[in-house]
């Protein structure tokens, strides 16, 4: 007798197949089981609203009294009576003639005048800018430069900074020959300005300006060089 079933559909090779198939799916859908997790329904009605009254604290207003501060009493003043008796003579009393008449002479008290102190007036004196004689340092301006060429010093900040120029400094010449109010008219900074008023002020006495043959003030100005070599 023929077999009647193809080689095709023969299930037979295929058993394994399927069975692995089937502990596979059994093992996902175990492991599926053991991680599911359920969780309790709580419901929660909305339309439910509680409404909580809060009372505001009302906080009682206290006034607080403050005792005036009283002023120290002042010091009693006490008065002193000095008695006298009538024998007792007073210096300085004035003598009063009740039986005055009419042709009885009467000494007028004439006061001294008094004396008031004379303010002495300051006058400051003039300081010239022109005047027939001016002032000039001793030796000549030539002494003067080179006075100044040995007494002054390059600051080193303007050094180090590349600073030169002329500082224009004005003083005034005293009539004793003194060097006063020196000040800066212009200056180029990094302590050139102050260099230059040390300077002047250590030069010793001028010859001062004259003016109709007196010594007056005299305002000078000077430009001091300072060049890097």
């Amino acid at each position: 007798m023929e077999t009647k079933k193809s080689i095709t559909a023969d299930l037979e090779k295929k058993k394994m197949v399927f069975t692995q198939f089937g502990i596979v799916f059994a093992l996902l859908v175990t492991l599926a089981a053991f991680e599911y997790k359920s969780y309790d329904r709580r419901i929660i009605n909305i339309d439910q609203r509680i409404e909580e009254v809060v009372q505001e604290e009302i906080i009682p207003i206290t006034e607080q009294k403050v005792k005036p501060i009283e002023p120290p009493e002042a010091p009693k003043q006490t008065t002193v009576l000095m008695i006298v008796e009538n024998d007792e003579i007073v210096e300085d009393e004035l003598e009063i003639d009740a039986d005055v008449k009419q042709n009885t002479e009467i000494e007028v008290y004439i006061a001294p005048p008094v004396q008031r102190e004379q303010e002495e007036e300051v006058v400051e004196t003039e300081i010239f800018t022109v005047v027939e004689s001016m002032p000039e340092f001793p030796g000549g301006e030539a002494a003067m430069m080179s006075f100044i060429a040995k007494n002054i010093k390059y600051p080193g900040f303007a050094r180090e900074s590349g600073i030169q120029g002329r500082v224009f400094v004005n003083f005034v010449v005293e009539p004793s020959g003194l060097v006063s109010n020196v000040k800066i008219l212009r200056g180029i900074g990094g302590g050139c300005d102050e260099e230059a008023i040390r300077v002047v002020q250590s030069m010793p006495k001028w010859t001062p300006g004259k003016q109709r043959g007196k010594a007056v003030r005299v305002s000078f100005n000077l430009p001091v060089r300072f060049t890097l070599q």
